[in-house]
């Protein structure tokens, strides 16, 4: 089967922790309506995704209050608050980082995050991000994941080739760039598939 793995190099949010910007916002909108309403037309996933590439939350926030000045405190509220966003790990997740730490297989990360919102979260999380040797966090290289360049970047880092790795990912794209760019890629549909992948690498 050619070039058998031997790190593996985990995605962040909805693979090692749920992403839910609903986790903050329901506890400061009271109607279920209003909610949605403002999380599908203010506080956008999209609109967040600028912070992922590099820019700051002082910027993208003061551009989108002026466009909704009647919400400047809800949106204030998601630079500051945005661990409440993450509330807990994925099922069975912190178990494979665990059981592959005490295996010594080396393991990094890749994650499109915030250069100012990751180092609390890290914090925050640092029991299960204790074993790895090195993260690329998208915000601080301002480069985001499907990028060739962000994958280029990681592996020269963590001196691997792609054949050595095994990338895990909840999102198509950047799981197609990451086989683009000769790793071993798995589209993350829960801990039980992808421990089940592990073993049959031989990784577990």
């Amino acid at each position: 089967m050619g070039v058998r793995p031997t790190a593996v190099i985990f995605d962040v949010g909805n693979v090692l922790y749920r992403w839910e910007p609903r986790a903050l916002y329901e506890r400061l909108i009271d109607d279920d309506q209003a909610l949605d309403a403002f999380l599908e037309n203010v506080c956008t996933k999209e609109w967040h995704f600028q912070h992922d590439a590099g820019r700051d939350f002082a910027d993208t926030s003061a551009e989108l209050t002026q466009q909704y000045p009647q919400h400047a405190e809800l949106i204030a509220a998601w630079g500051p608050r945005f661990n409440e966003q993450l509330p807990g790990p994925v099922p069975g997740m912190p178990q494979i980082v665990a059981d592959l730490h005490a295996a010594k297989v080396p393991i990094f990360g890749i994650t499109n995050f915030s250069h100012e919102f990751w180092p609390p979260f890290r914090g925050r999380e640092e029991a299960v991000f204790a074993p790895f040797r090195d993260i690329v966090v998208s915000g601080e290289e301002r480069m985001v994941k499907p990028d060739p360049a962000i994958y280029a970047l990681a592996l020269d880092r963590f001196g691997l080739e792609g054949p050595d790795a095994v990338f895990v990912d909840d999102s198509p794209p950047n799981v197609d760039a990451a086989r683009d760019a000769g790793i071993h890629a798995v589209l993350f549909t829960g801990a039980e598939d992808f421990r089940a992948e592990l073993e049959r690498l031989g990784l577990l």
